[in-house]
């Protein structure tokens, strides 16, 4: 321990001498609010907010969901809230608009679903499933999809109700979209197996499992344009490539 050098030894008494270490906030006046290069800041939110989305027709809205159980539809040129989703049991975890933005869908931990008209804020279709995971729009229809803890994937027509239920492995259905031809779902699970669902015939028509599954749970997934090629990732820190029309792994990233 020779060649170690301190900048400050101790006096006699114990205490470390008049120079000052340096620290990472050195520079900073006390109490000075950071940089924000934001152009504008919603603050409305009473509690931390864990999803936000565009309305895609427009871009001229969006909704966030947060901890303070509501949702909030607000303007994104001005910051002035349209109106308020509330009535969740729980933290809003998702929140989306739908393909034309005139719906807006909001769910909670708790796994209550409801939709909005946005026209009239008007609450018009609500339900209850398990504890919610992720909650998608159909591409051009009023159709929701959803996926649940206990492995279920409900989708239900807007706002008729009308309900089909996927049932998958015995573990959380994790992450899930319709592909582009609405005709098809890919589904993430908890065990790191993957399904494409024919959601017309309720049937599976692809299911990665034993080697060619992930070794950890789903997080996302997402397709091509076209449909024709899917992306996965998991926890397992593995990104694989599907073909969706042979359910082949095509690359591991």
């Amino acid at each position: 321990m020779e060649d170690v050098d301190f900048a400050d030894e101790p006096d006699e008494d114990g205490e470390m001498g008049d120079e000052e270490w340096e620290t990472e906030d050195e520079g900073v006046e006390e109490g000075a609010d950071p940089h924000d290069d934001s152009e504008l800041t919603y603050s409305k939110h009473t509690a931390s907010v864990f999803c936000v989305s565009l309305d895609p027709k427009e871009n001229a809205l969006a909704v966030t969901g947060g901890e303070d159980d509501k949702a909030c539809v607000w303007r994104i040129t001005d910051g002035e809230t349209m109106f308020e989703c509330i009535g969740h049991k729980d933290s809003v975890t998702c929140a989306t608009f739908s393909h034309d933005s005139s719906m807006v869908a909001t769910g909670d931990m708790s796994g209550l679903i409801k939709v909005w008209k946005v026209e009239d804020t008007k609450e018009i279709w609500s339900f209850e499933v398990a504890d919610l995971e992720w909650l998608e729009w159909h591409p051009c229809a009023h159709v929701l999809l959803c996926g649940t803890a206990d492995g279920n994937t409900w989708m239900w027509k807007i706002p008729s109700g009308e309900c089909k239920t996927f049932q998958g492995p015995n573990c959380p259905a994790t992450c899930g979209q319709f592909l582009p031809d609405g005709k098809t779902a890919v589904v993430g699970y908890e065990d790191g197996s993957v399904r494409l669902w024919d959601l017309k015939q309720g049937s599976t028509l692809h299911v990665l499992k034993g080697s060619d599954a992930h070794s950890g749970p789903l997080t996302c997934v997402s397709s091509n344009a076209d449909g024709s090629l899917i992306l996965t990732g998991s926890v397992d820190c593995d990104t694989k490539m599907v073909n969706t029309a042979t359910g082949k792994v095509r690359i591991v990233i």
